[in-house]
């Protein structure tokens, strides 16, 4: 489907692939189409369109799933495949309300062209469900005792890792050494170390390596890409950005499934490198929680924040960062933090300037997260000449300062107080959102997005991606260069808060400046109150 710059501007009445777009200052003295469309155009701001991707002929590509909890099962159903348990409960959701069409878009989805093959779990339960869910008359899926018996038997092309954060690195280096194609979900590391090494093994390899950032796939953060690179907030000098939750699903106190035991559980292969503590179902099933086994909000929270941001700048590795917080909510034993404020630093970043030249130069990223509070705060990129809003929606504010806008301005063409332009690709479309956490993942383009109208998926988009360029090449939105940049960035904030100082890069040497008597994995991996004294004095680069 082409589409015409006339087809375009003629959206101010709604295209359905435009969902809602429009001159929001029309009630302003710019009353008629005519001037409207001359500002329009000169701003030159389309909404983009989704990229086209080649087909996924050919044999099956086999796909093996490590992990199978709850990210483990909304993956297997962007790839076609959700579970008996899940269809009952959409279906009985759907009886109640019928706005809830998760079980009705599931069966529109588009068909892709894989096979699954096999499960790795260390719960029985799981494995159990995967296999007598995915089974047919004809096929049976395989179970593996472990991550390299699935990698190296020769029979699956392609893994998901959805894992623990401390299982990313190793699971994925495993299977790009074999050949095997993988995606992972974020943070791609547990470690700054882990890093690297993942990194050389991608470059190594002939698999095709993703991170599972979706919001790459959603249309209005490839619109603000284009409203970025063409000038129209002038220079961005500050980025806000946020988590706000307040219950226990958006704080990581998972349901503990009745069946857990160590009858049921490999609790030996679940810890891994994570230091060697007797069974708890606590830290099984809420292992997000600590820092063993996890990220915090650093990597599990702010990484979606920074990506989805760094896909709209390129902004790419902070200078420095800085971070403070701390437990002051959830008083339940974990030692993330469940309160943070996280400053990343690029003064050499620019997004153009429409200032003399040499003025304006550099930018602050602030993130902050509560787990005790949902009110919904926006993400805010500020320029000289206009201000952003982004979410699933997208919306652009003239600034009262502005250098570009000025005469428009002086002649009420723009205020400064009425949007400029509003970008809505979901306008007319019911969504059921259940909750403040679910609300969280849709501002932040982690659910789906809108195509000709329809809701779709956006892990599915990612995930079709990947599969796509397994089968015909290519570059995936996310890969390596991405997944590094993320993980290096969301390492420094962890690190910043566990010392309690600014953490600096050297983007010459292209690593963490040392700090003297200071080892970054070990302050990484401590669970616990921090201690100086603990520490080798060797630095981890």
């Amino acid at each position: 489907m082409k589409w015409t710059r006339r087809d375009l501007l003629k959206g101010l009445g709604g295209l359905p692939i435009l969902g809602a777009v429009w001159w929001a200052g029309a009630a302003s003295s710019v009353g008629s189409r005519k001037e409207r469309t001359e500002i329009l155009e000169q701003l030159n701001i389309v909404p983009s369109l989704p990229n086209a991707v080649p087909g996924i002929g050919g044999e099956p590509v086999r796909v093996g799933v490590i992990g199978f909890g709850i990210r483990g099962e909304q993956l297997c159903r962007a790839l076609g495949f959700a579970t008996n348990e899940w269809r009952e409960e959409m279906t009985l959701a759907a009886q109640e309300d019928p706005n809830i069409k998760a079980l009705e878009d599931f069966d529109k989805q588009e068909k892709l062209n894989v096979k699954l093959v096999g499960i790795c779990d260390v719960f029985d339960v799981r494995a159990e469900k995967f296999i007598n869910s995915f089974s047919t008359d004809d096929f049976t899926p395989k179970r593996y005792t472990t991550y390299k018996d699935m990698i190296q038997s020769g029979d699956v092309d392609a893994v998901v890792i959805a894992t623990p954060d401390h299982w990313h690195a190793p699971m994925s280096i495993e299977a790009l050494n074999n050949n095997v194609h993988v995606y992972v979900e974020k943070p791609m590391t547990h470690t700054v170390e882990e890093t690297y090494r993942l990194r050389e093994a991608a470059k190594n390899s002939k698999a095709v390596f993703a991170v599972g950032h979706q919001h790459r796939q959603t249309l209005s953060f490839s619109t603000a890409r284009d409203i970025v690179e063409k000038g129209t907030l002038g220079h961005i000098s500050l980025i806000q950005t946020n988590t706000n939750r307040n219950d226990d699903n958006g704080a990581w106190n998972y349901d503990i499934h009745e069946k857990a035991s160590p009858e049921t559980i490999d609790w030996e292969q679940f810890l891994g490198s994570a230091p060697q503590v007797p069974f708890n179902k606590n830290h099984f099933f809420r292992w997000r929680k600590w820092w063993a086994y996890g990220s915090g909000l650093s990597g599990d929270l702010l990484t979606h924040d920074f990506d989805r941001l760094n896909c709209v700048l390129n902004m790419g590795i902070p200078s420095s960062v800085s971070a403070s917080g701390g437990v002051y909510t959830h008083k339940d034993g974990r030692n993330v933090p469940d309160v943070i404020q996280v400053n990343m630093e690029f003064p050499e970043y620019s997004t153009g300037s429409s200032q003399v030249k040499g003025k304006e130069k550099g930018m602050t990223f602030c993130y902050s997260a509560t787990l005790g509070n949902g009110f919904n705060r926006p993400t805010i990129l500020m320029g000289h000449d206009a201000t952003m809003e982004l979410g699933n929606n997208l919306t652009v504010w003239p600034d009262g300062g502005s250098t570009r806008y000025a005469d428009m301005l002086e002649n009420e063409k723009m205020r400064p107080n009425v949007p400029i332009y509003q970008y809505n690709p979901a306008a007319n479309v019911p969504d059921a959102i259940s909750s403040a956490t679910s609300q969280y993942f849709a501002d932040k383009g982690l659910m789906w997005t809108y195509i000709d109208g329809v809701r779709v998926d956006s892990t599915f988009l990612h995930m079709r991606e990947w599969l796509s360029v397994i089968k015909n090449g290519g570059q995936v939105s996310c890969g390596i260069k991405e997944g590094f940049e993320e993980a290096i960035s969301a390492h420094m904030a962890g690190l910043s808060w566990k010392l309690g100082r600014r953490i600096e890069w050297d983007p010459e040497q292209e690593q963490l400046k040392p700090i003297e008597g200071v080892d970054f994995d070990q302050v990484l991996l401590a669970n616990g109150n921090w201690n100086m004294q603990q520490v080798t004095t060797e630095t981890v680069t």
